[in-house]
């Protein structure tokens, strides 16, 4: 845990937000992770069963139910895909606004200890850039999960539309 305290002292206090917004973006993640893993087989077959026990699967209402079930089926499986986008998003923001206090720190060392003091402006530096590095590292990890969890959505809403034929087919 020393090297956390070590990491947050040298990257400045943005640190703290770009480490609260992938605490967020991975609690969101391990969520769609469970129920890709876990519920989405109950859906599939609580929907699929139900289809099979209704008598009429060919009228334009029951394709309307089909349709609504299917879309009920995908918002369930979209869940907060686009809360997900809005934290990777904004992480490389965070790491920005870490990248321009740190400048700033800098920019007051020069100010204070001139050009050539480049021990003074290191603090700066490193200020500067532990948090971009930090918020883009978190925003490449969040959006693989993204793509995967998009890719697994519309599998599974295909999966399940071809478990519940329209007619009998």
């Amino acid at each position: 845990m020393l090297w956390l305290t070590d990491f947050i002292s040298q990257g400045g206090p943005v640190l703290y937000a770009v480490f609260a917004a992938a605490a967020i973006l991975w609690m969101l993640i391990l969520e769609r992770l469970w129920f890709f893993y876990r519920v989405q087989q109950q859906l599939i077959l609580m929907n699929t069963q139900k289809w099979k026990h209704r008598i009429d699967q060919t009228s334009a209402s029951a394709r309307q139910i089909h349709s609504a079930w299917l879309s009920g089926f995908r918002s369930m499986a979209e869940g907060p895909q686009l809360l997900i986008g809005a934290m990777i998003a904004v992480c490389p923001l965070l790491g920005l606004l870490g990248t321009v206090t740190g400048m700033i720190e800098v920019f007051d060392t020069l100010a204070i200890a001139g050009t050539g003091n480049a021990r003074a402006m290191a603090g700066g530096i490193s200020k500067a850039t532990l948090p971009t590095m930090a918020g883009l590292v978190v925003a490449l990890s969040g959006l693989y999960f993204r793509s995967r969890f998009q890719r697994l959505t519309q599998r599974l809403t295909q999966k399940l539309a071809d478990q519940m034929p329209i007619g009998g087919v």
